[in-house]
């Protein structure tokens, strides 16, 4: 019997009360997760999980609370809602670590939905652009259901799949989730000269999608023997693969291969990791695991922030208590690259937000995470330097970060600082 059926044919297996997972980031399944939406009346307390997914999640409209929650392990714009309107939940944890709760049985999965490019003659399918936590909701659901899209990427790792593993096939045809490279702005390329200025030959890269990493590896371009060790990459590393200025040569982790765990950027991109051996897609908990990634020499990880306050905690989840984003993988980077031999650790961002607000602050907000702790935190870079926190005790911290803030706001942080201690 054919495993090909229809979208609306696959998601009648799901259950009232059952947890399903949907693979992540430009790979969402939309077409299944919709088709799941339509069939709201007819179920109740279904569980639907992830990390950050591109494209609509009709799922996680409020007016369909009885028939889905939505527990979110990172938060995207098309969720973030659910967790003041009672639909959706939080769960804090590591991109390292997530595949562990799906084996460890700590979050069972009834259903997994996942997104795969068409079975090859052998029989096997790719994940392409998203491994993350899927090959362990594959190994752990009950039931297996794949979107088979010839517009998927086929890339190699551990997303490689065969049929035989997937229970039912939904045939589609529809472009992957994609996000043009968007010009980088004065400021974000004073951030990145200040990143490159740190980046050394033979280092190996972590970094994320954005404006700051892209303009970073702009000012790469006369670097040599650069590698690749990253949660995942966008554009920006094209033209430095393609030039052999990122050729993985002195890497202690795969060496002569990129590795990422999951991918976003353009069509361009896409076409670039197509059947292309040089990039391996690796599990979270392999890429995102610190023992991995101190093994590579002059490991550098790039990182973003909300606010940083002046001692160096790293507030990168929330905006005071609301939740933003999430943990992802920032800190199994911070301390993997900490700990390399001639590592760097750098969290980069612009000093004040859109509204003029500084990003450098006396104080987190009441309620803000603190992801990145004052004892791990090493360089902190905004468009107006580098503060090198490395060693320096609180005094040294706050004279450093004062001179990176907004020239606006330097007075008023520290002068707030001095005076909240005289209260206490």
């Amino acid at each position: 019997m054919s495993k090909y059926v229809s979208a609306a044919e696959a998601v009648q297996v799901v259950k009232s009360g059952d947890r399903v997972y949907l693979q992540a980031a430009a790979a969402a399944p939309t077409i299944l997760a919709n088709a799941l939406t339509e069939r709201a009346s007819e179920l109740r307390n279904v569980e639907i999980c992830h990390l950050h997914i591109e494209g609509e999640a009709r799922y996680a409209n409020p007016e369909l609370v009885d028939s889905f929650h939505v527990n979110s392990f990172f938060l995207g714009a098309n969720v973030r809602h659910t967790l003041k309107a009672g639909n959706g939940s939080y769960t804090p944890v590591f991109l390292s670590e997530l595949p562990r709760l799906f084996r460890k049985n700590v979050l069972p999965l009834d259903v997994a939905f996942i997104h795969v490019s068409p079975p090859d003659s052998h029989g096997y399918c790719s994940l392409g652009v998203s491994v993350e936590a899927t090959i362990a909701a594959i190994e752990n659901a009950k039931i297996v259901i794949a979107q088979v899209n010839p517009q998927m990427p086929r890339t190699f790792g551990d997303g490689i799949l065969h049929e035989s593993e997937i229970d039912y096939l939904v045939d589609v045809n529809v472009p992957i989730y994609s996000h043009d490279v968007v010009p980088f702005s004065p400021e974000e390329e004073k951030i990145g000269s200040y990143i490159a200025s740190l980046i050394e030959d033979r280092s190996t890269l972590q970094m994320g999608i954005g404006s700051i990493p892209n303009a970073a590896l702009s000012k790469l371009i006369n670097h040599k023997d650069l590698g690749l060790h990253t949660e995942m990459f966008s554009d920006g590393v094209i033209d430095l693969i393609e030039k052999d200025v990122i050729n993985c040569n002195y890497k202690g982790t795969l060496r002569g291969r990129a590795l990422a765990t999951f991918l976003m950027g353009s069509k361009r991109l896409y076409d670039f990791v197509n059947d292309n051996p040089f990039l391996e897609m690796k599990e979270s908990s392999f890429v995102n695991d610190t023992a991995k990634i101190r093994k590579n020499p002059k490991m550098v990880a790039i990182n973003s922030a909300i606010e940083v306050d002046l001692t160096g905690q790293v507030c990168a989840d929330s905006i005071g208590s609301r939740m933003y984003s999430g943990v992802g993988g920032q800190m199994d980077f911070i301390r993997g690259a900490s700990l390399s031999e001639g590592g760097k650790a750098i969290i980069a961002l612009p000093s004040i937000t859109k509204n003029g607000e500084s990003r450098i602050v006396p104080f987190l907000k009441q309620g803000a995470g603190v992801v990145t702790t004052r004892s791990h935190v090493q360089y902190i870079i905004t468009e107006n330097g580098i503060a090198d926190l490395y060693g320096k005790t609180l005094k040294q911290r706050i004279k450093e970060l004062v001179q990176i803030a907004h020239p606006s706001h330097q007075e008023r942080i520290e002068k707030e600082y001095f005076e909240m201690l005289t209260c206490m």
